[in-house]
Protein backbone atom coordinates (compact mmCIF):
# COMPACT_ATOMS: atom_id res chain seq x y z
CA UNK A 1 0.00 0.00 0.00
CA UNK A 2 2.93 2.14 0.97
CA UNK A 3 4.50 1.24 -2.32
CA UNK A 4 1.14 2.23 -3.75
CA UNK A 5 1.17 5.77 -2.17
CA UNK A 6 4.78 6.81 -3.12
CA UNK A 7 4.16 5.79 -6.79
CA UNK A 8 0.98 8.25 -6.58
CA UNK A 9 3.50 10.70 -5.35
CA UNK A 10 6.09 10.36 -7.76
CA UNK A 11 3.06 10.59 -10.76
CA UNK A 12 1.20 13.53 -9.33
CA UNK A 13 3.71 15.55 -8.17
CA UNK A 14 1.77 15.52 -4.81
CA UNK A 15 3.02 14.55 -1.42
CA UNK A 16 1.18 12.25 1.11
CA UNK A 17 1.49 13.17 4.70
CA UNK A 18 2.01 9.95 6.23
CA UNK A 19 1.84 11.53 10.11
CA UNK A 20 -1.33 13.11 9.42
CA UNK A 21 -2.77 10.06 7.65
CA UNK A 22 -5.20 7.49 9.39
CA UNK A 23 -6.37 3.65 8.60
CA UNK A 24 -9.82 3.25 8.88
CA UNK A 25 -10.72 -0.57 8.96
CA UNK A 26 -13.92 -2.10 8.84
CA UNK A 27 -14.45 -6.24 9.54
CA UNK A 28 -10.12 -6.72 9.79
CA UNK A 29 -7.94 -8.22 11.94
CA UNK A 30 -6.48 -5.87 14.48
CA UNK A 31 -2.98 -7.40 13.95
CA UNK A 32 -3.23 -6.36 10.08
CA UNK A 33 -3.98 -3.18 11.23
CA UNK A 34 -1.53 -2.51 13.79
CA UNK A 35 1.06 -3.98 10.97
CA UNK A 36 -0.74 -1.36 8.51
CA UNK A 37 -0.37 1.43 10.79
CA UNK A 38 3.55 0.79 11.45
CA UNK A 39 4.27 0.91 7.46
CA UNK A 40 2.72 3.90 7.03
CA UNK A 41 3.69 5.83 10.09
CA UNK A 42 -0.30 6.70 10.49
CA UNK A 43 -3.19 6.67 12.89
CA UNK A 44 -5.79 3.92 13.22
CA UNK A 45 -9.28 5.56 14.22
CA UNK A 46 -12.62 3.51 14.72
CA UNK A 47 -15.07 4.13 12.47
CA UNK A 48 -18.39 5.44 13.61
CA UNK A 49 -21.36 6.21 12.02
CA UNK A 50 -24.49 7.61 13.72
CA UNK A 51 -23.25 6.53 17.42
CA UNK A 52 -22.73 3.01 16.24
CA UNK A 53 -19.11 1.49 15.65
CA UNK A 54 -19.08 -0.07 11.50
CA UNK A 55 -17.24 -3.15 11.87
CA UNK A 56 -17.66 -4.22 15.32
CA UNK A 57 -19.42 -7.51 16.37
CA UNK A 58 -22.86 -7.18 17.33
CA UNK A 59 -23.25 -9.95 19.26
CA UNK A 60 -20.43 -8.28 21.92
CA UNK A 61 -22.01 -6.29 24.76
CA UNK A 62 -19.48 -3.79 24.08
CA UNK A 63 -20.14 -3.09 21.15
CA UNK A 64 -24.08 -1.84 22.47
CA UNK A 65 -22.18 0.08 25.24
CA UNK A 66 -21.97 3.49 23.26
CA UNK A 67 -25.62 3.27 22.26
CA UNK A 68 -26.92 2.86 26.01
CA UNK A 69 -24.57 5.47 27.26
CA UNK A 70 -26.64 8.08 25.37
CA UNK A 71 -30.00 6.79 26.42
CA UNK A 72 -28.64 6.82 30.06
CA UNK A 73 -27.38 10.64 29.51
CA UNK A 74 -30.43 11.30 27.71
CA UNK A 75 -32.58 10.01 30.62
CA UNK A 76 -30.49 11.65 33.14
CA UNK A 77 -29.61 15.09 31.93
CA UNK A 78 -33.51 15.92 30.70
CA UNK A 79 -34.91 18.87 32.32
CA UNK A 80 -37.73 21.21 30.69
CA UNK A 81 -39.48 24.12 32.70
CA UNK A 82 -40.96 25.10 29.55
CA UNK A 83 -43.40 21.88 28.96
CA UNK A 84 -45.71 20.00 30.82
CA UNK A 85 -45.16 16.14 32.22
CA UNK A 86 -47.36 14.91 29.25
CA UNK A 87 -45.24 16.77 26.86
CA UNK A 88 -41.71 15.76 28.55
CA UNK A 89 -42.94 12.22 28.37
CA UNK A 90 -43.91 12.25 24.63
CA UNK A 91 -41.05 14.13 23.62
CA UNK A 92 -37.99 12.19 25.57
CA UNK A 93 -39.97 9.04 24.66
CA UNK A 94 -40.12 9.72 20.65
CA UNK A 95 -36.32 10.95 20.76
CA UNK A 96 -35.13 7.72 23.10
CA UNK A 97 -37.24 4.86 20.84
CA UNK A 98 -35.84 6.74 17.70
CA UNK A 99 -32.35 6.23 18.78
CA UNK A 100 -33.43 2.60 19.58
CA UNK A 101 -35.16 2.11 16.11
CA UNK A 102 -32.28 3.60 14.50
CA UNK A 103 -30.15 1.31 15.81
CA UNK A 104 -32.01 -2.13 15.89
CA UNK A 105 -32.93 -1.34 12.40
CA UNK A 106 -30.16 -3.08 10.46
CA UNK A 107 -28.39 -4.78 13.60
CA UNK A 108 -29.37 -7.49 15.67
CA UNK A 109 -29.20 -7.12 19.17
CA UNK A 110 -28.71 -8.96 22.07
CA UNK A 111 -31.88 -10.24 24.19
CA UNK A 112 -29.82 -8.83 27.22
CA UNK A 113 -29.18 -5.49 25.40
CA UNK A 114 -32.85 -5.28 24.23
CA UNK A 115 -33.88 -5.95 27.66
CA UNK A 116 -31.61 -3.38 29.57
CA UNK A 117 -33.18 -0.48 27.27
CA UNK A 118 -36.96 -1.43 27.81
CA UNK A 119 -36.17 -1.77 31.78
CA UNK A 120 -34.10 1.83 31.39
CA UNK A 121 -36.89 3.37 30.26
CA UNK A 122 -39.81 1.98 31.91
CA UNK A 123 -38.29 3.20 35.21
CA UNK A 124 -37.86 6.60 33.93
CA UNK A 125 -41.46 6.38 32.84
Amino acid sequence: MRVVLLLFESLSGLKVNFSKSQLVGVNMPASWLSEATMVLNCKVIPFVYLGLPIGGNARRLAFWESLLNRIKSGLSSWNSKHLSLGGCLVLLKSVLSSLRVYALSFLKAPSSIVSSIESMLNCFF
